[in-house]
């Protein structure tokens, strides 16, 4: 499966995602520098990194999602090419319009840092389908403005419609109906916060990140 890694200035998770992908697929992402204008053909999936666009100047996201390269992630997405946007790539997501709601500031102001608990909350999208309904998995944070933030009508049409993907099993920052991951309508877009990136090996401390990416490829095939 070919991929591709959005390289933005201020991305510092852009080789994490890489060396998954890479180690998942064998073949290794394209990295696409944020200043083109068009994507790889023949693309399997997308991935927006983590880090902090732009230094994280304007909101976290909002310039990144200007950047040329991203009018043809949207236009491949509408498409049906699968996207993924962890961590700040959740919030140029976001930003976007891609997927709903916005990232706050932590309710607690601090910087979260560390494993924490998820729940699997829809195991039948292409990302998810490697885990359980319900399952538990643990993946690391690494997060300032982590607090997924949505108005009352829009959580619960997402909620709904199946678009939880995966859901914080303790609440860590504030986040809206302690929610972590969320689909588009056309569940081929996923926006998380926690790095799935970063539980690949056992070295990691377990591979629960790694089912994203096998079920994926697994699903795309």
């Amino acid at each position: 499966m070919k991929t591709a890694v959005i390289v933005f200035p201020g991305s510092n998770c852009d080789r994490d995602i890489a060396v998954a992908l890479e180690a998942v697929t064998g073949v290794k992402p394209a990295m696409v520098w944020h200043g083109e204008s068009e994507l790889p053909s023949g693309l399997g999936l997308i991935a927006l990194p983590g880090g902090f666009s732009y230094g994280d100047y304007l909101r976290c996201g909002a310039i990144a999602a200007r950047s040329p390269v991203v009018r043809a992630v949207i236009e491949a997405a509408d498409k049906g090419t699968p996207v993924i946007g962890i961590c700040n790539g959740f919030q140029v997501l976001t930003e976007t319009g891609l997927l709903p709601g916005a990232l706050m500031r932590n309710s607690g102001l601090n910087f979260v840092c560390r494993d924490v608990p998820l729940t699997v909350d829809n195991s039948q999208s292409i990302f998810t389908s490697a885990y359980r309904s319900g399952e538990q998995i643990t993946v690391p944070v690494a997060h300032h403005d982590g607090n997924y933030f949505a108005d009352a009508e829009t959580l619960d049409r997402i909620e709904g419609e199946g678009r939880v993907a995966f859901r914080y099993a303790a609440d860590i920052n504030g986040s809206a109906r302690n929610i972590a991951g969320v689909l588009n309508k056309a569940g081929n877009v996923l926006g998380m916060m926690p790095h799935p990136e970063r539980r690949i090996e056992a070295a990691h401390g377990g591979t629960d990140g790694r089912r994203l990416f096998e079920g994926l490829l697994e699903a795309v095939a």
